[in-house]
């Protein structure tokens, strides 16, 4: 009886210690780093603990941390908001019964498994404003006037950026929301259709309350990935033009690169925190909706 009860935790055992050696192990060792003066020197001065001054100078220095924080802040925001109401309305029409579902649904959910440089490459090319296809076509259609400078314009850049982004990820967002709209009945539906609920309503009173836990997957998803976003942003514009794109992950990169690795760790270290407050907080906030439902 007892080995079959231990029997199962045998194959916890080295997912596990993969886990602690390489997630949980290197994760301490940046936070511990992040409190030090650790850099590329440091094999001949020393590493030497400076306590929150790293921090201190990501707070209180003009060298664009904080704008790094702010727009890390906005991509998550925004991104989210981009891809998953348009990829809700796009499951519930494929939910619905439109024809050649099955062809639209493989189509949006393409590009999502396509690597991010690959996607960045594409699009930079497509969005060149000399070379451009984008700009290319405008010109043929004799609509030059909208063409734009779409990776260097501030005006533009960052509505460039999300919109690669939601090609991209708009695709995985639709499949989460698609599995959540097939475990709801359709007696519910039909209840609601007897009662006289037109469309709105019954997204509003039925769909919208079920989908929860879909809507905090896709929400812990995007969040994270929002706050980590670095290939996308790296690829299209390396943070340009000027540091107008730089995130977190960008800064942390040049910083790395330079031999400031305590500094790079404590940006990273901020991040952690941020993702780790926003996450446990939204996951508490919708289980406990769920709950209520």
């Amino acid at each position: 009886m007892n080995k079959k009860k231990i029997y199962p935790w045998w194959f916890l055992v080295l997912p596990l210690v993969l886990y602690v050696i390489f997630f949980l192990l290197p994760s301490a060792m940046g936070v511990g780093y992040s409190f030090t003066d650790w850099n590329s020197r440091s094999v001949l001065n020393g590493t030497h603990f400076v306590g929150l001054q790293n921090f201190k100078e990501i707070l209180t220095s003009n060298k664009g941390y904080l704008s790094g924080i702010g727009n890390t802040l906005k991509f998550t925001i925004i991104s989210n908001i981009v891809k998953l109401i348009p990829a809700l309305m796009i499951a519930i029409m494929l939910q619905e019964g439109l024809r050649g579902k099955g062809l639209y649904r493989t189509l949006l959910y393409l590009p999502s498994i396509l690597p991010f440089v690959i996607i960045g490459l594409i699009f930079k090319s497509i969005l060149n404003y000399n070379t451009g296809l984008l700009n290319t076509i405008l010109d043929a259609l004799h609509l030059g006037i909208l063409k734009q400078k779409w990776l260097s314009d501030l005006g533009v850049v960052w509505k460039s950026i999300y919109g690669v982004d939601a090609w991209r990820g708009i695709g995985y967002v639709m499949t989460i929301f698609l599995a959540g709209l097939n475990t709801i009945p359709k007696s519910y539906y039909e209840a609601a259709e007897i009662d006289g609920a037109n469309f709105w309503q019954r997204l509003r009173y039925v769909t919208l309350p079920m989908l929860t836990g879909s809507i905090m997957i896709n929400l812990v998803f995007g969040i994270t990935y929002g706050l980590k976003v670095f290939d996308i942003v790296y690829v299209l514009t390396n943070g340009g033009p000027g540091h107008a794109t730089e995130v977190l992950t960008t800064y942390a990169f040049q910083l790395y690169s330079r031999g400031q690795y305590g500094m790079s760790s404590a940006l990273n270290t901020i991040l952690l925190i941020i993702t780790a407050i926003i996450g446990v907080g939204i996951v508490k906030k919708m289980s406990k909706q769920e709950v209520q439902q």
